[in-house]
């Protein structure tokens, strides 16, 4: 098994696939050419499923950064004798300048490796293991490297020092480095089909590092403009959910992970590397203010392209492949022993087949974002909306899974209600740029059903607060989004009391839980979303020392590199689940928005 704690890794990304880099310099987990595809380096999952490690020989402390506005990585070893920087990469594509990344980039890793003092002894070990583990590849030199052939992987490396050993798909070699020398690496997967088994020369990979390097920095300046408050927190989330989008489709990824656990030794462990409707509307928002409106109108536009289909008489699905997949069946890889113990391993979410309301108000609230570019969308696509806010009118009354996921029996929660008020609320603000004013009278009504029903079934007089589902006293940090959406007014006494009720109940050491129990078994940590909701809330109805405070203490509990996973173990503030995700820095940016507009006032 592997135990290395989650925050010890930090994320390379290039908008197609991801790869986790570990604070001693070993690629434990990535996946290519997609964010799904099957994994060549697993060992974040089990130690024997493949890593890729350049380090010094010995014991050897690290201090490590992402380069200025970038997502390149650059790690400094210090050894008894010397001290290195390793400065790791995916390569984005040679003709792509930063306006649009991942469209063309291929799937290479590039290491560069520089010593700034005295004298270090480095070991570079490779080990693949492609298919999560499952194959042990052949391996035999060539000009400027080694190619690797396992399945349906073809592996290439290029590399600029001599190889000591090949041996069972393994590669070694030990070389010394001085003061001002420096060493480059980079490892290219394709298929059996396409490669070219030609390596990379120096030239070529400081070259295409370089371009990384610049391509990030561009993206940064062109698309994050966002000065306020938390300012480098926001913009470094933008970049974490530009890292988290497959540029192809438009699609982000809730996490470029699976099976991290929730609760170390549990069972509750899923795959994250799909698209889900839930999070649309928060993300919309972030993007917004972290990124720019582009990337916020193709994340819609997929949205749209994917879900787009009649759903007259049928639910809309909650969760897409990042082509727009529809089939996401779930499996659990039983050779591999798990973060800490935890199983089983999965591959695929079962979620899709699941039913929840609340994407319709998700939907509608994405494309509201959009009111006055909706004319950008053809005819089909503003069709597709006006049936989701329909379809919002018919099942608003009925029982779902919820927000959560929930694999018990489905219920009326709050939040899935609340999300098909919205839906209403949006689509009759949005009713002439649609074509449909006719309408409006009607949804007019739904609307004013729904948020009667809330009202009146939401309330529990024993908590004093808005609660989970409907006549339940349970607690569920969603209703904070009653706030948030503008249901509750920010003076109204029931969105205070609610604020309070949740950061009491279900708040413990300064962060949030989701809520307080659910049908799967065991324990799990607190919701970084849950808390950042906390926080913004307590902006909205004005208790800006709080809200700060509530912020603080949420994003310090970030990874050196400023990465965020999906819960914190609310005894250790260890990082669990999925890694890093993306509704926690959808949830920060949102957070430190709220916040700026309060202090702005």
């Amino acid at each position: 098994m592997s135990s290395r704690p989650i925050s010890d890794y930090a994320l390379l990304g290039n908008c197609r696939s991801a790869a986790l880099v570990s604070s001693d310099g070993s690629i434990d987990w990535w996946c290519a050419p997609r964010f799904d595809s099957a994994a060549v380096f697993s060992r974040i999952l089990d130690e024997r499923a493949g890593h890729f490690r350049i380090s010094p020989t010995g014991s050897f402390s690290t201090q490590r950064r992402y380069l200025n506005r970038s997502l390149v990585l650059e790690t400094t070893m210090t050894s008894a004798t010397g001290t290195i920087r390793l400065t790791d990469a995916l390569a984005i594509g040679p003709h792509e300048t930063g306006h649009q990344i991942g469209l063309a980039s291929p799937a290479v890793i590039l290491r560069r490796i520089c010593c700034d003092a005295g004298e270090v002894e480095v070991e570079i070990d490779l080990s693949p293991r492609p298919e999560y583990g499952l194959i042990a590849p052949l391996a035999e030199r060539c000009d400027g490297g080694v190619v690797i052939y396992g399945g349906a992987d073809v592996l290439l490396l290029s590399i600029d020092v001599p190889i000591a050993t090949i041996s069972n798909g393994t590669v070694r070699a030990r070389f010394t480095l001085r003061a001002g020398q420096e060493r480059y690496v980079a490892l290219e997967r394709s298929s059996t089909s396409d490669l070219r088994p030609r390596a990379w020369r120096r030239r070529e990979i400081l070259r295409r590092l370089e371009h990384t390097l610049r391509g990030w920095q561009t993206w940064s300046g062109l698309h994050q403009s966002y000065q306020g408050a938390y300012d480098a927190q926001v913009r470094h989330g933008g970049r974490v959910l530009q890292a988290l989008t497959y540029a192809p489709t438009g699609s982000i990824v809730a996490a470029p992970t699976t099976s991290l656990a929730e609760t170390p030794g549990g069972t509750r462990n899923w795959d994250y590397r799909y698209a889900w409707i839930r999070d649309a509307s928060l993300t919309m928002n972030a993007l917004w203010t972290a990124a720019c409106p582009d990337e916020a109108h193709r994340y819609f536009g997929w949205l749209a392209n994917s879900a787009a289909g009649d759903l007259r008489g049928r639910d809309l699905q909650i969760v897409f492949g990042v082509g727009g997949e529809r089939d996401l069946s779930e499996r659990e890889l039983g050779h591999l022993q798990g973060w800490r113990d935890s199983r089983p391993v999965r591959v695929g979410n079962d979620a899709w087949r699941q039913r929840q309301i609340d994407v319709y108000g998700e939907l509608v609230g994405a494309a509201f974002r959009f009111r006055d570019q909706l004319n950008r969308f053809d005819p089909s696509t503003r069709a597709f909306v006006i049936e989701a806010i329909e379809r919002a009118v018919e099942v608003w009354p009925e029982s779902d899974c919820g927000i959560w996921e929930v694999r018990d029996k489905p219920q009326h929660f709050v939040h899935s209600k609340l999300m098909c008020w919205q839906a209403l609320e949006a689509g009759i603000a949005l009713a002439a740029e649609l074509g449909v004013t006719e309408r409006v009278d009607r949804w007019t009504r739904s609307r004013d059903q729904i948020s009667a029903a809330i009202r009146a079934n939401g309330w529990s007089e024993k908590k004093g607060c808005y609660t989970q589902a409907f006549d339940s006293d349970e607690l569920d940090a969603s209703v904070l989004l009653m706030i948030v959406s503008g249901f509750l007014a920010p003076d109204d006494p029931r969105a205070s009391a609610t604020v309070r009720a949740i950061a009491s109940e279900l708040g413990e050491n300064g962060l949030v839980r989701r809520y307080a129990k659910d049908g799967i078994e065991g324990e799990e940590g607190a919701f970084v979303i849950c808390s950042f909701w906390l926080a913004e809330a307590q902006a909205i109805v004005g208790d800006i020392d709080g809200a700060q405070k509530t912020f603080e203490h949420t994003a310090g509990h970030a990874n050196d590199v400023g990465l965020l996973a999906e819960e914190i173990d609310i005894a250790t503030g260890e990082l669990l689940g999925n890694f890093p995700q993306a509704f926690s820095h959808v949830g920060l940016i949102n957070a430190a928005t709220a916040i700026d507009n309060v202090i702005r006032r």
